[in-house]
């Protein structure tokens, strides 16, 4: 798997998790040492906490190429047993994709607090295309993670 350093991945994790935890699973997934902020390394990740209901800050620098984010966060969701959640290709500021220790991947919408600490992330809720944060210019149905239909709201015919 080939590194590339053209922009750090930033996740939250739905637990608290310690730095050991995050790396080993994230080591595990990409079969790749990862190290903390460690100058001359090959995989930086910076783990860190703040309130909310996605307390465990993840910030990885030199991503690999040739492999998806929303992969290789839905893999460190399941071996930590705990969401993870990462941005999505929008510019929604609610907007999010969230990868659930099942391995589902799916849209969601999230209210974000800015603390002294960082972002505060609650309130995660499914992007139906029908949440008042679905209407904000960066349109959800312009993303690649298509708004899920509920029973209770069926998708536009």
């Amino acid at each position: 798997m080939d590194f590339m350093a053209d922009g750090p991945w930033n996740w939250c994790i739905a637990d608290r998790v310690g730095p050991d935890r995050v790396m080993g699973a994230l080591a595990g997934v990409l079969e790749r040492p990862v190290h903390g902020m460690v100058a001359g390394a090959d995989l930086l990740c910076d783990v860190y906490h703040v309130g909310g209901d996605f307390p465990t800050v993840v910030d990885i620098y030199l991503t690999p190429a040739g492999v998806a984010e929303e992969t290789v966060a839905s893999a460190v969701a399941v071996r930590l047993r705990a969401a993870v959640l990462l941005p999505d290709d929008t510019l929604n500021p609610s907007r999010y994709v969230l990868c659930e220790p099942d391995g589902t991947v799916r849209p969601v919408h999230v209210d974000e607090r800015e603390t002294d600490d960082g972002a505060e992330r609650r309130h995660v809720r499914p992007c139906t295309g029908h949440d008042p944060a679905c209407a904000a210019p960066a349109g959800c149905d312009r993303s690649r993670w298509k708004p899920d239909p509920t029973p209770e709201r069926p998708a536009a015919a």
